[in-house]
């Protein structure tokens, strides 16, 4: 089997040749170790200041080559998504109403909005925002989606990728988006529309599921092998809002979109981070055939998954990305061992971290983890 044959077969809970191993996504700090030099690729800091200064087709020249050569590097990776090569500008951009810097660390724009820079996290992020309480109503999500084709060039970096790549790996690529859970921007926001402005929720959670729909012609690109969905849902503790209320909210929206994005491509990838264990049953009833973040702290250790769910969903994680962070690398490749002899032998699954292999990870914790998958990912198949 290549690649593609192989997460095709581990998705539809079909037998393997080697258990395959996929990344949700690598931050820079990774890549950059790998390709032996820097990077905009997943460097969310450096990108954003580039895009405000308006060297937009350096960022995608970036994306385009510094990805294709990670992979290039990392060959045991079967499944990637477009995680390395996102949406860009379009070609010709010239950035408008950029904010304003304060000092080293702060930025405001024009609608108030300050950013300061996370050295945690490498990324900036949104301190104040006046604009989060900005009132909607349920008329302006009634209105007809227009169905307009994006400028092409803003899959430049994808569309490279996928022509470099596409052939070789399992590529799960766009769709028209999935916003059918949080809608106004931050969870406390949507969580007080829920309690005081059902119908709100509603309309806008049917806006966004008619215009993915529509939009879906367009981001599903060719060559991907199948397309993935991301939207949070849950936290720690479990979905942010009850089972009832997410089949009534969101269930019918995640249904129809599942059902748009298979008039394209038959298999669907799912990313929804937090314990969502009581909401599983309606993934798999809305059509989604593997489920991606699998937060082992959460809750959602990949062999109890199995046991409950696994005839009817694949699974794609098992290695905590607490551990690729702040573990050893012995720490690392127990976590790999346990999870691959468990879960491999039962089939539709896919190594993978729980969650991506993001900003921190220790970098022989990183290469701990491919050596000990390659050491084990025939052999648990017995």
């Amino acid at each position: 089997m290549n690649s593609i044959e192989r997460v095709r077969a581990a998705v539809a809970r079909q037998p393997v040749d080697m258990v395959p191993l996929g990344f949700y996504l690598v931050d820079y700090d990774t890549i950059e170790r790998v390709i032996g030099h820097e990077t905009y690729v997943r460097n969310n800091v450096k990108r954003t200041l580039a895009l405000w200064e308006g060297r937009r087709d350096e960022v995608v020249e970036s994306y385009k080559k510094d990805t294709v050569e990670f992979y290039r590097k990392v060959d045991l990776c079967d499944l990637i998504t477009f995680k390395e090569a996102p949406i860009v500008p379009p070609k010709g951009y010239v950035p408008e109403d950029v904010p304003k810097r304060l000092d080293d660390e702060h930025w405001q724009d024009s609608r108030g909005r300050i950013y300061k820079l996370s050295h945690v996290s490498n990324e900036l992020v949104i301190v104040e925002d006046p604009t989060m309480w900005d009132e909607h109503t349920v008329e302006e999500f009634e209105k007809e989606v227009e169905d307009t084709p994006p400028d092409p060039s803003i899959f430049e970096a994808f569309d490279y990728v996928v022509q470099q790549l596409g052939k070789e790996r399992y590529i799960a690529g766009y769709t028209g988006g999935l916003h059918v859970f949080g809608i106004f921007g931050t969870n406390e926001r949507t969580l007080i529309e829920y309690a005081l402005h059902p119908e709100l929720m509603k309309a806008a959670i049917d806006y966004s599921r008619r215009w993915g729909n529509t939009m879906d012609k367009y981001y599903i690109r060719p060559g991907q092998s199948g397309a993935f969905i991301e939207e949070d849902s849950g936290s720690t503790m479990g979905p942010m809002v009850s089972p009832k209320m997410y089949r009534e909210f969101s269930f019918p929206a995640l249904k129809s979109r599942v059902a748009s994005i298979k008039r394209f491509h038959d298999q669907v990838i799912m990313h929804n981070c937090g314990n969502n264990r009581p909401l599983i049953d309606m993934f798999i009833e809305a059509g989604v055939d593997c489920y991606q973040s699998l937060q082992t702290d959460a809750g959602m250790y990949v062999p109890d998954l199995q046991a409950q769910w696994g005839d009817k969903m694949s699974f794609w994680g098992g290695v905590a990305t607490e551990k690729l962070i702040m573990g050893t690398p012995e720490e690392v490749r127990e976590n790999v061992r346990d999870v691959m002899t468990k879960a491999g032998p039962k089939g539709g699954f896919i190594l993978g971290p729980s969650h991506s292999i993001a900003y921190g990870t220790k970098y022989d914790n990183f290469m701990a983890m491919l050596d000990e998958f390659d050491k084990l990912r025939a052999k648990v198949l017995g």
